[in-house]
């Protein structure tokens, strides 16, 4: 299974960094991960914040594989519970998709049209995360998915 994540906006502190790493290093045994990561659109005027998103998600659009099988995070996407999320996973790798693609949106959510692209779209919680925690979020989901689908033992 191929798994891209493709996030708006860089890491930068160290701690994130460590976190990302060690699940990354975790995930080598279940998937092929790979990570774009789109530059955020410095907001100098908040006027102009519908025209910085659309510029991200032109960038992110241009990422996706047409056959990609595209998951967006949103605060009104479905919530699932770790198992319903492995299940998902486990679904789709049995269903013949080859490249499941996460996408997180930068500091002005996603534009309308990465949002339409979404063949699902799922939401960690209805409150605001940092962009930080989120991709350490969506990591972590992605190793205990394929650990609840292998039947192996990982913290509850």
């Amino acid at each position: 299974m191929n798994i891209k994540i493709i996030a708006v906006g860089k890491i930068k502190e160290k701690y994130s960094k460590e976190a990302i790493d060690e699940f990354k290093k975790r995930l080598g045994g279940y998937c092929s991960l790979s990570l774009i990561e789109i530059p955020a659109q410095e907001i100098k005027d908040d006027s102009l914040a519908e025209k910085y998103k659309e510029l991200e998600g032109e960038k992110i659009l241009a990422a996706i594989k047409p056959d990609s099988y595209v998951i967006t995070l949103e605060i009104l996407g479905k919530s699932l519970s770790s198992e319903e999320f492995a299940q998902k996973v486990k679904e789709l790798s049995q269903s013949g998709h080859n490249e499941i693609v996460f996408v997180i949106g930068g500091a002005n959510g996603l534009s309308p049209q990465v949002s339409n692209r979404a063949d699902f779209k799922l939401s960690f919680s209805k409150m605001t995360f940092t962009h930080q925690l989120i991709r350490i979020f969506l990591y972590e989901q992605i190793y205990r998915a394929f650990k609840i689908i292998n039947k192996e033992s990982y913290h509850r």
